[in-house]
Order: structure tokens, then sequence, then C-alpha cells
């Protein structure tokens, strides 16, 4: 099958723990390959942020990466990106006027925007993907919430023209019923993890303290990185390692590292907070290895892909109970839910495990059973597949196979 990746802002390219670099991504690059592994044929379409990028490269695991020429060709954060959507959506219609992709598979509502663009005119389903709902990080981060005014209208636009929408989690199949598209029309496929990436065996940081908590994200107020380390001050003896954001060398002039530097001032555990900064994709196994336990405890969270790495180094996790986290942690099973922004209950709940030296390795051990079950990147690729032949004719599905 001939497949358009549609990713806006996401270039898998990118490094990750920058703002706006995160699990799309890692979603976007590792389905890619994924498909191209089955036998398929995958270009992703991503906006130019750099006048020295490649118009288009092969990379290493066989996909394409096209950079799109829409505003200017410099690095924008995501939320200013949507006037030039119009320019991306006239690129993608004279790309497939000429070079027809059986299906397009859009990342984001912005990406479903320039997609449904150039569907109109060249009649290309789209399978949509949106990552994270507007409607949901409004009501979350309410003024502060910097989404494009339009984003709420533009977002139930897209959900109701895509031919199929490809939900993360569970939580997410609600918010789309709420937002008119119809449950006939929603497929669920979880993110994926790299399973020879991240695995039980190999290195292992080195740490400072008797236990060590592990937490990785972008460095952003709704990832709840302030809950952690609230709840540190309850835990002796017990260092907490926050990877995300800039190179380390830069993290003095990030706000939210000041902001949460003070937090830790404030409860007298800046002296076992440690700053990672942008940790490299191959170095973060041996990171996650490192920790008795890997928290994340995110206001909300759309899916998340770090549990899924945790889990596949035998490491358990104690997240919090919100979005497509409820799907991928089992409580007292693969690890621990607690309610969102209540520290106290966070450390009660990680003192318990601490102090469990059996039960962390029953979490991990079952936690590495399921991610090898049921998230490898290969399982996403055929579960995908299986949703763009809900809209892509049989014969056009194996036309491309290899």
């Amino acid at each position: 099958m001939k497949i358009a990746m549609v990713s806006e802002h996401a270039n898998p390219l990118s490094a990750l723990g920058d703002e706006d670099a995160g699990g799309q991504n890692v979603h976007v690059a590792e389905l890619s390959a994924a498909l191209v592994r089955a036998g398929h044929d995958v270009t992703v379409y991503t906006r130019r942020e750099n006048p020295d990028q490649d118009d288009e490269l092969t990379t290493e695991q066989g996909y394409r990466v096209v950079h799109v020429p829409a505003g200017p060709a410099k690095k924008l954060p995501k939320d200013r990106l949507l006037p030039h959507m119009g320019e991306f959506g006239s690129f993608l219609r004279d790309r497939w006027a000429v070079e027809r992709p059986e299906v397009a598979h859009a990342h984001f509502w912005m990406s479903g925007v320039a997609s449904a663009l150039a569907a109109k005119a060249t009649g290309t389903p789209i399978a949509q993907t949106f990552h994270a709902l507007g409607v949901v990080k409004k009501r979350y981060q309410r003024d502060r919430d910097t989404s494009p005014a339009d984003r709420i209208r533009l977002e139930r636009m897209v959900g109701r023209r895509a031919d199929r929408v490809v939900a993360t989690c569970s939580d997410e199949v609600f918010e789309l019923s709420r937002m008119g598209v119809p449950r006939t029309r929603i497929s669920v496929v979880p993110c994926g993890v790299d399973l020879q990436r991240f695995t039980p065996d190999g290195p292992v940081a080195k740490r400072r303290a008797a236990h060590r908590l592990v937490a990785v994200g972008r460095l952003v107020p709704r990832k709840g990185f302030d809950t952690a380390i609230v709840a540190l001050a309850q835990l002796p003896d017990t260092e907490l390692v926050i990877a995300g954001g800039p190179e380390k060398g830069k993290l003095a002039s990030d706000p939210e590292v000041r902001r949460l530097r003070g937090l830790a001032d404030r409860f007298g555990v800046a002296d076992r907070v440690r700053w990672a900064g942008q940790v490299s994709r191959p170095d973060m196994p041996a990171l996650l290895r490192s920790a008795d336990a890997v928290v994340c405890t995110p206001w909300y969270e759309p899916f998340g892909i770090v549990p899924l790495e945790a889990m596949a180094c035998g490491v358990p996790v104690v997240a919090a109970a919100v979005g497509g986290l409820t799907d991928t942690v089992v409580d007292g099973v693969t690890g621990v839910l607690v309610r969102p922004r209540r520290p106290h209950e966070l450390a009660a709940r990680l003192r318990a495990l601490l102090d469990d030296s059996a039960l962390c390795h029953a979490y991990g051990a079952t936690g590495l059973d399921r991610v090898r079950a049921r998230y490898s990147w290969d399982r996403v690729a055929a579960d995908t597949l299986r949703a763009y032949r809900k809209v892509v004719p049989e014969a056009a599905a194996t036309a491309h196979a290899r």
C-alpha cells in the first residue's frame, strides 16, 4: 500500500525533549518504519523548519521524509502554524495529483486540516489520529491554553470528515463521540515501543542515592513534574531524575526549570533533584533501567509513550490515572495508578513500593510481559493497517505490498 503520513509539526527526525517534540515524533517515526518492514511504501510530509533541510530524503528505516514549504523556513511553535496549513494543503494536493497515495494518515488536528484540503481535490481517503484533543486541553488548561481560537471547531470538522479516526486509547473514544464522530468510524490503536532498544538487559546509568525515581517528558506544566518534586520531600534516601527540555547546558534559562527548581528549594529537596536535560534515544534505556520506578504524573495525557518504555525495561510505573495511562498501566499488576495532582498520595504509594523490592520486581516482570504481547510497533502497524483497510479497497491495499 502507498501511504502518506502527514505530520505538520512533529518531524520524525527531530530531537526529542525540545518544545513541541515528543511522543508524536516517536509515533510517526516508529509507525512509518514498521509499515515499511511490513512491505508498504511510506512517505512522511512535515513542515520545513530550516532552509538547509533536504527537500526529500530516505531514512535508514526505508521511509521517505518530505519537507513541505509552508510558512517561513524556521522553527515556530505549533500553536502558530494554522495560518500556514492552506499552503501545506496546496503542496499535498499538487503532489497527490501526480502520486496519489492509497491512504493518507494525518497526525494532529492541523495535519488533518491540510490533508482535508488535499483529499477534497484528489479523492484520497483520510485516516486521522489527533494525539491530543483541543476540548480536553481547554478543559484542563483553561486560560493558559495557547491553542488557536478556531481549534475546537476545526477539530470537530476534521473528525467528522475523516474516513477513519484512529484513537490511541479508550478514553479518547468517549471524547470523540462527544464531538460527533460516529463510533463506527473509530478504531483504537495504541502507541508502541521499540522492543529492540528498550530491554531489561544492558547498561545502567549510575545513581547516587539508595533509591531512584525517573520522570521523563517535555518540560511543560501539564506534565506534572511539580507533583513528583513535592512528593520527594516525603521520600528519604531517594533521588528524582528529571529528563527532558533543552540540552543540559541550557537548562538554567528554561522558565519551567526555574519554576521547578524554586519549588524544590521551597520543599528542601533541591539537592536530590537531578536535571538530566535532553537525553538521546540511545541513552534513554540506561537511564530508565537505573530507576526503582518511573513516575508519570501529568494532569492529563492523551497517551504517553514513557510508561511503555519503562515497562519494556522491566521497571514499574507509578502514573496518574488520566487519559491513555489508564490503558497502559494496570493498577496493582504492572504498576500503580494515583489521582493527578495528589503529591501526598503519590508519596505514600511510592514509599510502599520502594520498601518492597519483591513487589517492584513483580510489577516490572508483568509490565514487560504486557508490552511484549501488546505494544510492539509491528503489532501497532498491523492494527493500523486494519484501520486503513476499512477505507481502502482490498485490491488497492495489496497492490503496493512488496
